[in-house]
């Protein structure tokens, strides 16, 4: 048995692993996939059972049968609306829940949007109709996202009397300061050549075969990347965003950092590669 084997059960998520692809569906069409406190586990299971088996985080192509590690995560949501955000009735047991348990349910919703920011794949939102409240955080947390022209995102909390705490930092993030303020205070729903210009999605399509075509033309580009610079893309990131040290150190340690990569297995694949003019082993041999 290797690590590719046994993918989790899941009811409310779908998970389809295509090459180093893996596909992950939110299947609750008929609740226009709004978030109940199972879908939310099932996703945090896949998203962990995914990040582990990432071509970054385990420095290698295949397994030892040969099977590709993943090095994409295409998320989707099934039927007319990406996500709704929270389900009804998880707003509604919220309001009668102690302080412990909402504390509880936030933690939760902050392992699965954290994993999702984090997730050692190239991360893709493939996104039609609705995308509110964690909707919206799920959009954030992706590395690219591509979306229909009848988008519909909002920050929509604050409609409800509260405010997008736990999406805030991701969403933050992608958005900026000024933006995320005013979005959070609105409320109100972004479409899509707004959503376009501030940054929430990266392109903009007209229908489903679009959204399908975009998708594959930015996962054909990734696999031209090296899967551990893709991962620790992410790590070079999240250092300068956590940064608090002087300007002198912060360029020491990006000197260690591209001294590690360029002493990396991959690294040496790459220069190798570059100077002897073939493909490194990471790039499809289709290309």
């Amino acid at each position: 048995m290797t690590l590719m084997d046994t993918p989790p059960t899941t009811r409310m998520v779908s998970l389809t692993i295509e090459g180093a692809q893996a596909n992950l569906t939110l299947t609750r069409s008929d609740k226009f996939n709004a978030m109940n406190v199972d879908m939310i586990q099932e996703l945090i299971t896949v998203l962990e059972w995914t990040a582990e088996r990432s071509a970054g985080r385990q420095d290698a192509l295949h397994d030892t049968n040969g099977t590709p590690y993943l090095r994409t995560l295409v998320l989707r949501g099934e039927g007319k609306h990406f996500c709704a955000g929270a389900d009804i009735n998880m707003m509604r047991d919220a309001g009668a829940n102690t302080p412990e348990e909402n504390r509880a349910d936030s933690e939760r919703l902050d392992r699965l949007f954290n994993g999702l920011w984090a997730h050692p794949c190239f991360t893709v939102g493939a996104v039609q109709g609705v995308a509110l409240g964690g909707g919206a955080g799920l959009i954030a947390c992706c590395d690219y996202v591509v979306a229909t022209q009848n988008i519909r995102i909002a920050l929509s909390e604050g409609k409800l009397g509260i405010l997008p705490a736990v999406i805030g930092p991701y969403v933050y993030r992608r958005l900026g300061s000024a933006t995320f303020r005013r979005l959070a205070m609105q409320a109100s729903r972004v479409r899509g050549e707004e959503a376009l210009r501030v940054g929430f999605i990266e392109a903009l399509v007209d229908d489903q075969e679009g959204l399908e075509a975009a998708v594959s033309s930015i996962v054909a580009e990734v696999m031209t990347t090296g899967p551990s610079a893709v991962t620790l893309s992410k790590e070079l990131t999240l250092g300068f965003d956590r940064w608090t040290g002087s300007d002198e150190e912060l360029r020491n340690w990006t000197l260690d950092f591209t001294s590690r990569m360029r002493g990396s297995k991959e690294g040496q694949e790459g220069l190798s590669s570059f100077l002897e003019k073939r493909s490194p082993n990471w790039k499809p041999e289709t290309e």
